[in-house]
C-alpha cells in the first residue's frame, strides 16, 4: 500500500492535534516528524492528552526532510515566515493551513505558486499542484453553499450570518475564548469586515465572472466549542425544486458535500468533513443554510483531502469520520 511520508509544523495546537488524529487512521498516511518549538521532546500525547495508547511520537525541534509533504498548522503570517528562514527541499509539497497565500496576490513566494485549496472548486487544479493553501473555516462554508449559483450566474448580493465555536479562535487564552465568557453567551464580531470575505469574493468571482455580487457577513462567536452553522439569503427566481436540482447536480461528483431537503443542524457534522446544505425559499428570496465542523471540512479535514488528490489517493481515504451526534 503506497505510503506518503507526513511532516508537521506547528503540531501543538488545535490544528496540528486534529490532523494528527485523522493521520493516525490514514491507511496511507505515515507521520515522520511533527514539529514545535515550544514542546520539542516532549510526547505529542503530553499535549494532546487523547493520543495516549494511540502513538510514541514526540514533539521535533529541527525539520525532516524525508518528507513527501509537508503540513503548515501555524498562525496566520507565521507560515510566510517560516518559507522564508526554512529552505524546503525540492519535491516537497506544502498545504498550509494559514491565510497567507489564499489570495491571488498573495499565492506566490518565490518559486512556489499556490493554488487556492477548495476541492469543490479547484479539483484539477488541486491534482497538479504542489503547494495548496488551504480555505478558511468560515470561507468554505458560505462558498458552498453559494458555488453553484455562482457557476450558472446567478448569484445575487448575498446577506449571511453565521455562528462558530470556540476553536475556531485557535488554543490562545483570549477574553472572548474563556469559558467564563463563552459560556451562555453570543457575539457578533468583524461585522461586514472578517477576513475571509476577500478569499470569498475570488473563488465566486471565478465561477460567476463580470456577474459581481456582494457577500454582506456578521460572523457570531457560539457558546460551543466546533462546528460552524451558516445561513445565506438572496433574491432568486428560480423554483425550489429547479434550486435543489442544481445543487444535486453541481455536487454530484463531491463527495464530503451533501444536499438535504430535510432541516440540517450542527450535530450532523461535527467530527466529519462534511457539509450539508439545505435550502428554504419564501416568495423570491431563498436562504440556503450550511454546517461544516470548522476543524475539520473547515481546517484540517479539507487539507487531508488536498492531500489524497494530489498524491492520487482515494479522496475519502482517511476522513470517513463519525459524528458525534449524541
Amino acid at each position: 500500500m503506497q505510503k506518503v511520508n507526513i511532516g508537521i509544523v506547528g503540531g501543538a495546537g488545535y490544528t496540528g492535534g486534529e490532523l494528527l488524529r485523522v493521520l493516525l487512521r490514514h491507511p496511507n498516511a505515515h507521520i515522520t516528524f511533527v514539529h514545535s518549538t515550544s514542546n520539542a521532546g516532549e510526547p505529542v500525547c503530553k499535549v494532546h492528552a487523547d493520543l495516549v495508547g494511540d502513538t510514541e511520537l514526540k514533539f521535533a525541534a529541527e525539520l525532516d526532510q524525508n518528507i513527501e509533504v509537508l503540513f503548515l498548522c501555524v498562525g496566520h503570517g507565521d507560515a510566510k515566515k517560516f518559507l522564508a528562514t526554512n529552505e524546503i527541499k525540492a519535491g516537497i509539497k506544502i498545504i498550509d493551513l494559514s491565510q497567507d497565500f489564499r489570495l491571488a496576490a498573495t499565492a506566490t513566494l518565490g518559486d512556489k505558486q499556490f493554488v487556492y485549496g477548495l476541492p469543490e472548486i479547484h479539483r484539477e487544479k488541486i491534482k497538479e499542484s504542489n503547494y495548496i493553501a488551504n480555505p478558511g473555516c468560515f470561507a468554505t462554508a458560505i462558498q458552498l453553499g453559494l458555488l453553484p449559483l455562482a457557476a450558472k450566474g446567478l448569484l445575487q448580493d448575498v446577506y449571511t450570518t453565521g455562528i462558530t465555536g470556540s476553536t475556531g479562535a485557535g488554543q490562545g487564552l483570549t477574553t472572548t475564548s474563556h469559558f467564563s465568557w463563552r459560556a451562555n453567551n453570543i457575539q457578533a464580531y468583524k461585522t461586514l469586515q472578517h477576513q475571509h470575505l476577500n478569499e470569498i469574493s475570488e473563488s465566486l468571482a471565478t465561477l460567476q465572472g463580470n456577474q459581481k455580487a456582494e457577500v454582506n457577513f456578521v460572523p457570531w462567536r457560539g457558546d460551543f466549542t466546533r462546528g460552524i452553522f451558516v445561513t445565506s439569503v438572496l433574491a432568486c427566481d428560480l423554483s425550489l425544486e429547479a434550486v435543489y436540482e442544481l445543487y444535486n447536480a453541481y455536487y454530484e461528483a463531491h463527495p464530503f458535500t451533501h444536499v438535504s431537503q430535510n432541516n440540517i443542524d450542527l450535530k450532523q457534522v461535527v467530527n466529519t468533513n462534511k457539509c450539508l446544505i439545505h435550502i428554504e425559499k419564501q416568495g423570491n428570496k431563498i436562504a440556503i443554510h450550511s454546517v461544516i465542523d470548522n476543524l475539520l471540512k473547515g481546517a484540517v479535514g479539507q487539507a487531508v483531502q488536498n492531500m489524497n488528490l494530489i498524491f492520487g489517493l482515494d479522496e475519502e481515504a482517511g476522513l470517513q469520520l463519525k459524528a458525534n451526534f449524541f
